[in-house]
């Protein structure tokens, strides 16, 4: 009988992650097309006349402020407001963002330092920016670590003149280099999901605009009341609000061409904390909007509210089955003396990284031929994140209260280590 039970849900969910890949190919292609026709226009375009805020929340950075500012200053656009929020750093943040205003400030790109006594996270420290008011018509907010390219802000600025009801803007986040295991991996997993955030976007099923150099219209931010501060992960919390008003007139969309870097985390620990963190804060902004699981407003696309959402739950499902298909697997293979199921399932994810890798526009030829004689091993690889994964999933059943019962977050903002070292905001 279990065995039975095992092999439907296996074909249940071979079948729905086929689909997925299939979908994400497709839409990719056709995000690229599409792309390709505006990517002339908006390399010639005359830079907009309009004033942008960049609001870079800080607890702690010392040693990656000074390179996140340097990026910002490196844009194409001209006017800019860059606001460095410090959130009660105990190093040498302060001092190094008032060294950098000292020597880098010139009549169009000013920058403002506001200082927190205390702790208030992420959310408390954007709201305090936001709440006293900025210039700027849109707002990029960027972590301290992160690392625009020149024409990042520019791109970001032409979705919202490209389309009306565009309000927000993702951007194509990088992982900066690192010679770990872990570095690599994370620097595969971002660039799968994010090349699957083409297909959402032209499906219009777009509900997470991630915290780095993520473009916001200043307006929309107040209208919705700008960060929720009692979310885990308050960028998801922001983007599930603003789809929440009616995503069909309130867009939020995926720009593959703004590309920021970021550092990922350096061990497992790390990674461990992190990814239960974004899994609290998606499971309690799902929650906080399950309003949107099968609404048939006509605010709404059918693509978000019953399939997109929905799936994200059905995702976590999947994740806890895992363990048991992966044995599963194996058990067949056994009992068949062959391999076939396992070698099936690892062509099917190396090809699938490959057609990640070759047609992605913002890898040099080297780094593709670097990635692609990393690919082989990565199947095995990604195991670490199936065990990360199903490790947070788990947590976030043992404090079910916690995912449910919403509360008013306090001191919680623990940056992870950094390395600071340089890197090119090209990737």
């Amino acid at each position: 009988m279990l065995t039975i039970l095992l092999f439907y849900i296996f074909i249940f969910i071979g079948i729905i992650n086929l689909t997925h890949i299939a979908l994400y190919l497709v839409g990719a292609n056709m995000y690229d097309v599409n792309t390709f026709k505006t990517a002339k226009r908006k390399a010639n375009s005359l830079r907009r006349n309009v004033k942008v805020s960049i609001l870079i929340p800080a607890h702690n950075e010392e040693k990656t402020i000074a390179r996140c500012l340097d990026s910002v200053l490196t844009s194409t656009v001209r006017d800019l407001e860059v606001i460095v929020i410090d959130d009660a750093s105990t190093d040498a943040t302060v001092k190094v963002v008032e060294q950098y205003i000292r020597t880098h400030c010139d009549f169009n790109r000013s920058i403002t330092l506001l200082k927190r006594i205390q702790n208030v996270g992420k959310a408390g420290a954007l709201n305090y920016a936001l709440q006293r008011g900025v210039k700027g018509v849109f707002v990029m907010t960027l972590d301290a670590d992160s690392v625009l390219h020149p024409r990042a802000i520019q791109y970001a600025v032409e979705y919202f003149y490209d389309d009306p009801h565009v309000v927000g803007v993702a951007a194509n986040v990088r992982v900066i280099d690192s010679h770990s295991i872990l570095g690599m991996l994370q620097k595969f997993e971002y660039m799968i999901g994010y090349r699957s955030k083409k297909f959402y976007t032209l499906s219009n099923s777009e509900y997470i605009v991630g915290g780095v150099a993520s473009t916001y219209r200043y307006s929309v931010l107040k209208e919705v009341g700008f960060y929720d501060q009692d979310i885990q992960t308050e960028d998801i919390a922001l983007s599930l609000k603003i789809a929440a008003l009616g995503n069909k007139q309130y867009k939020l969309v995926y720009a593959a061409d703004v590309i920021a870097m970021t550092e990922g985390v350096a061990t497992l620990k790390s990674l461990l904390r992190q990814r239960y963190r974004w899994k609290l804060g998606s499971l309690q902004s799902l929650i906080k909007y399950n309003k949107l699981i099968f609404n048939s407003d006509k605010r709404y696309s059918k693509t978000l509210t019953w399939y997109r959402i929905p799936m994200a739950f059905l995702g976590e499902l999947i994740v806890l089955t895992e363990p048991f298909l992966v044995i599963y697997i194996v058990y067949l293979s056994v009992i068949a003396l062959s391999l076939q199921n396992l070698f099936g399932a690892y062509i099917l994810i190396t090809l699938y990284l490959l057609w990640n890798i070759w047609p992605d526009e913002h890898l040099s030829f080297r780094k593709k031929l670097r990635m692609t004689g990393n690919t082989p091993v990565m199947y095995f690889v990604f195991y670490i994140v199936n065990f990360v994964q199903l490790t947070a999933v788990i947590r976030c059943l043992i404090n079910f209260r916690q995912v449910v019962h919403l509360q008013p977050m306090g001191s919680v903002w623990i940056s992870p280590e950094r390395s600071g070292h340089a890197v090119s905001s090209h990737s």
